[in-house]
């Protein structure tokens, strides 16, 4: 863990990361579990739990904003993959409707558009 580096960064686990997935365990367990100390990045160096964000505008760390991209958009496929098979639990327009919400996130992530 570098104390030096002033960037905030994603979880590693872009998908399990930040209190609406903490809400969803506890809503499913009936127990909040605690948000870690430090935690594995996106670009590979452990952080503080602090120093990481899920909103893609305060992601400061290049690598890690490619990493949150292209786990959206690998989310966003798997979810339309999904929605399309015999006995999903969604329709094919809850599925599209994830899908282009992820493809969306990807996008506010994407270092191709930053200014």
């Amino acid at each position: 863990m570098s104390e030096t580096d002033p960037h905030i960064h994603v979880e590693q686990k872009v998908m399990q990361a930040g209190a609406t997935y903490r809400n969803v365990i506890t809503s499913m367990v009936g127990r909040a579990p605690d948000a870690p100390s430090v935690v594995t990045t996106g670009c590979g160096l452990e952080v503080p739990y602090a120093m990481t964000s899920t909103r893609p505008e305060s992601v400061t760390c290049l690598a890690c904003r490619e990493h949150a991209c292209q786990e959206y958009l690998r989310f966003a496929e798997q979810v339309q993959r999904l929605s399309r098979m015999p006995g999903a639990p969604f329709t094919g327009a809850q599925g599209a409707e994830a899908a282009q919400w992820a493809r969306d996130v990807a996008e506010r992530f994407s270092t191709r558009h930053d200014d």
